[in-house]
């Protein structure tokens, strides 16, 4: 079992001005029905209200505290503004307590600071992108991730996100520089069931060793193939290689090329 560095977090309390209990549904809906296998149980926790948005315009912000989340992969950290209010942000790869950063029109290029994506030059690897001006940021917010700025052109950002794919985002968006924290969260090991099961992840059952009743993949006297040309679902629905993608979807028009597929890269 391996765990992430924390050495580099602060030894502080929560905010409890940000804390706030969400319900937990154990995979379930309104009407109780599970929608979503494999989930329940966990340790429980409180929800940390992140800011996304950061849009105290040229107000510098001091960083309190470098803190773990158990809601996300990445850091989070506690800044403190120059009029007092305090919120928690996204916290980049090697910004430290004390450091200074700011959203602004043109402010210094260095991780942590929050700009429009026009402002940033062609080469620099951004974090927390909106893809809708004031909507806060959507892109790029799991731990390790960073975009490349691919060029500027006609109202528009050409950006490279960790998946091979280019697209398009308006260039008044807002975006973070630098990459999100604990880039070494991919080389974590589990490392035990239990630590699934802390993390609110129930046991998950192989198609194979069920009955042919409960699953296409069931039945047969010790190991058997799968019986069925294409990889399905529990259900009957077709999946591995099935296209699931709105060929109508809005923002199909802004992306220049399709990521590179895992049997391509192989």
């Amino acid at each position: 079992m391996t765990v992430p560095d924390y050495g580099v977090l602060s030894k502080a309390a929560p905010m409890k001005s940000a804390l706030i209990r969400l319900k937990t549904t154990a995979g379930r809906n309104n009407h109780g029905r599970i929608t979503m296998r494999h989930r329940g149980g966990g340790a429980r926790q409180l929800y940390r209200v992140i800011d996304f948005k950061q849009l105290k315009f040229d107000i510098p912000g001091r960083v309190e505290t470098l803190e773990y989340d158990p809601n996300r992969t990445c850091f989070i950290m506690c800044v403190v503004y120059k009029d007092g209010e305090r919120r928690y942000v996204l916290a980049p790869a090697g910004v430290a307590v004390g450091d200074e950063i700011v959203t602004a029109e043109k402010p210094a290029f260095k991780p942590g600071n929050r700009l429009p994506l026009k402002n940033i030059p062609v080469g620099y690897m951004v974090h927390n992108i909106e893809l809708n001006p004031g909507k806060g940021g959507q892109l790029a917010r799991s731990a390790g991730t960073q975009v490349s700025v691919l060029a500027h052109e006609s109202g528009y950002t050409h950006l490279k996100l960790g998946s091979g794919e280019v697209r398009k985002v308006m260039w008044g968006n807002l975006a973070t520089l630098g990459q999100v924290s604990n880039p070494d969260h991919g080389l974590m090991s589990i490392g035990k069931a239990g630590r699934h099961r802390h993390m609110g992840r129930r046991p998950t059952v192989r198609g194979t060793a069920m009955n042919p009743v409960d699953h296409p993949y069931g039945g047969g006297e010790g190991s058997q193939p799968r019986g069925t040309r294409k990889p399905k679902t529990k259900w009957g629905k077709v999946t591995g290689g099935h296209k699931t993608r709105n060929k109508k979807k809005w923002s199909n028009a802004l992306i220049v090329s399709r990521r590179t597929s895992k049997r391509r890269k192989k």
